[in-house]
């Protein structure tokens, strides 16, 4: 597709419905009248002059800033009248040139700029744009595509592994010391189907300039980030998953940007992409900008963007990113700091409506690739599609979940009973919304501690709770989510600049934590009674809820419509004291086989409870027909499926 912009182009950027518009902005290699070359076009509205600088001419020490020679002049950016769009052609100019944009603001300021649209950008500290021809790599994952087309995310299982490519694995005998994508893919994905995960979802893919900020300060919007390898190395990346039967998701941040002197902030010596009211424009919690969500060009650079990555490295999914923030006017703000919609109110009315905008074209264009928000509020409707009054994601962060997990297994058992609601509560809501279970990075850093140094008690029950509680994420309704190194337990929190504490698998004790978590995975997948009813109440019931005094609670999964799939029950001891002859009452008279229980030996338990099969008798219990007498271990998680009757 030729990248020449046409009066077409400008009238639906100016509407903001160009969703293809950086085939057309950015830097395009082409041929014109015969000769190769790249051509470049910028949106810089309030601009008095727009020249393309870069090491072909000496970043403009070759220019005359008077005017200059014709040929000096041909490196200076036509406007495209009332569109606020600049362009130009260079003939001999190619993939590997490194480019910026020389902006003369209304002011007279020069301004050097890196381009928003850019495919690629230097490594860090460098942050020139590169001309990136990213057409022409031979993709081999039709089938994979095929099926994700038809797919039913809601009745299939997902299980994320999040992951931060810098940290996961490091190479420390070279710097920076970086994984490849190529290395980094021959080392994860048997990794990942070994751990029997589903997908992986990637923190930090866009160019940014500063590690620790994990990539949620973006600079380079359209480009992968240079630390690993090229864009068509993160091509490859994402198609070697993919032919291995594993999706990708990615961190996707549409929320705010960083005020880095090359970036967006103040593009052309304007509020061109942030709001110019500092109230609405300015996050103060994180010294950031933001987006201004009701100018259509604005608009089209994001979901242009979000488009792209799906469409052109056939990403499966976007996370995206603080969610709350976006919805809210006054999130992070005093009193008075902040400036309501025009009905009074603290909704941004206008983040809403891209919101529900970007998921209707991911919808149209790519039906199959998931949305998921992180939103940690009761807004109503997040998961709702768009038609039904909703913002249209097909996913929401159970935030409320994880907050209340997390402080009931930090919590001394002793203390346990008075706080039995933090289980109970989760299930109030759980059909509300379609929800995802995370356990992401935000939980382990920042002094919080890793999962299992959060757990309460000496090192055993550290251990036994830290098992307890990820057999509770298993069994509770919604989608799982684990960051790294909580798959095996690491215990220092995670830390961006490090690889993983690797060498503690050398230990029993995390083998032990990674076995356990292998095996839930294991039976979250092969067992639909778990994934298929994640949506439908049908496939969850309660068979004591009420039992805050020994801190037990039990419920059942099933399928919501196949009885004929066996369905599972889980029963939960919190306190270190055992429970001989439990009696439970349960639908189904007949055997029940343990399917797993978190304090056998081979998960680093104590092997209390022997007993591998159970006979339920027909004879009432509380509600429920039949009766089943069970031998609870302490602070342990027992899985049962029912077999013939």
């Amino acid at each position: 597709m030729s990248a020449e912009i046409t009066d077409l182009d400008l009238h639906l950027f100016g509407e903001g419905k160009h969703h293809f518009i950086h085939q057309k902005l950015g830097a395009h290699p082409q041929t014109s009248g015969g000769m190769p070359g790249t051509r470049f076009a910028v949106w810089a509205p309030n601009a008095k002059q727009v020249r393309v600088v870069g090491d072909f001419n000496r970043w403009g020490r070759d220019l005359d800033h008077e005017g200059g020679s014709a040929g000096t002049r041909s490196h200076a950016m036509r406007p495209r009248a009332g569109s606020g769009i600049w362009e130009i052609f260079i003939p001999e100019i190619g993939p590997g040139t490194l480019y910026k944009y020389e902006i003369l603001t209304a002011h007279g300021h020069r301004v050097l700029k890196a381009d928003p649209y850019g495919f690629q950008m230097q490594l860090r500290p460098q942050n020139a744009s590169i001309v990136a021809d990213i057409d022409g790599y031979a993709w081999g994952d039709a089938g994979w595509l095929s099926q994700r087309r038809s797919w039913d995310p809601l009745r299939s299982p997902i299980c994320i592994y999040e992951l931060h490519p810098g940290s996961w694995r490091r190479s420390w005998h070279r710097k920076p010391a970086f994984l490849t994508w190529d290395e980094l893919a021959e080392q994860l994905i048997p990794y990942v189907l070994d751990m029997g995960y589903t997908h992986i979802e990637l923190i930090g893919v866009a160019e940014h300039p500063f590690d620790a900020s994990w990539g949620y300060q973006v600079l380079g919007h359209f480009a992968p980030t240079a630390r690993h390898g090229s864009p068509q190395d993160f091509m490859c990346f994402v198609d070697r998953l993919h032919q291995s039967g594993i999706g990708v998701f990615m961190d996707w941040v549409p929320a705010h940007f960083p005020k880095d002197a090359h970036g967006l902030a103040e593009f052309d010596g304007t509020c061109l992409y942030e709001h110019a009211d500092p109230r609405r424009g300015e996050h103060q919690q994180w010294g950031t900008r933001i987006f201004n969500y009701g100018r259509h060009e604005v608009r089209n650079f994001l979901i242009t963007n979000a488009l792209f990555w799906i469409d052109r490295y056939h990403i499966d999914g976007l996370r995206v990113d603080a969610v709350a923030s976006m919805l809210y006017l006054d999130y992070a703000r005093a009193p008075g700091n902040w400036a309501p919609n025009e009905y009074g109110g603290r909704e941004n009315l206008e983040a809403i409506e891209f919101l529900k905008e970007l998921n209707r074209a991911i919808g149209h264009y790519h039906p199959g690739v998931l949305s998921m928000a992180e939103e940690s509020t009761a807004f109503d409707g997040v998961s709702r599609p768009v038609h039904h009054g909703g913002l249209g994601f097909h996913f929401k962060w159970n935030m409320g979940w994880m907050n209340d997990t997390l402080r009931y297994m930090e919590m001394d058992p002793l203390y346990r009973r008075y706080h039995h609601d933090l289980i109970t509560f989760s299930f109030m809501y759980a059909y509300s919304e379609h929800f995802i279970l995370p356990l992401s990075h935000d939980e382990v850093v920042h002094g919080k501690r890793s999962l299992l140094g959060k757990m309460p008690g000496d090192e055993w029950q550290k251990l036994a709770t830290y098992r307890l509680m990820m057999g509770y994420m298993a069994a509770h309704p919604g989608k799982k989510l684990m960051f790294m190194g909580g798959e095996f337990g690491q215990w220092h929190e995670w830390r961006d600049h490090e690889d993983l504490a690797w060498a503690s698998l050398q230990h029993p004790h995390h083998q032990q934590l990674q076995s356990w978590n292998r095996e839930l995975n294991r039976l979250y997948r092969n067992s639909a009674a778990l994934y298929a009813g994640d949506h439908d109440a049908r496939g969850f019931c309660w068979l004591d809820v009420d039992n805050r005094d020994d801190s037990v609670f039990a419920f059942l999964r099933r399928h919501p419509s196949d009885d004929d799939v066996p369905l599972l029950i889980f029963v939960f001891n919190c306190t270190p004291v055992p429970r001989r002859d439990y009696l439970l009452g349960v639908p189904r008279p007949g055997r029940y086989r343990k399917r797993l229980d978190s304090d056998a030996s081979c998960f680093g338990g104590s092997d209390y409870a022997h007993q591998s099969e159970f006979q339920a008798e027909s004879s009432p219990w509380r509600e429920f027909p039949a009766r089943l007498s069970i031998t609870l271990p302490p602070l342990a998680m027992i899985a049962l499926e029912h077999g013939e009757t």
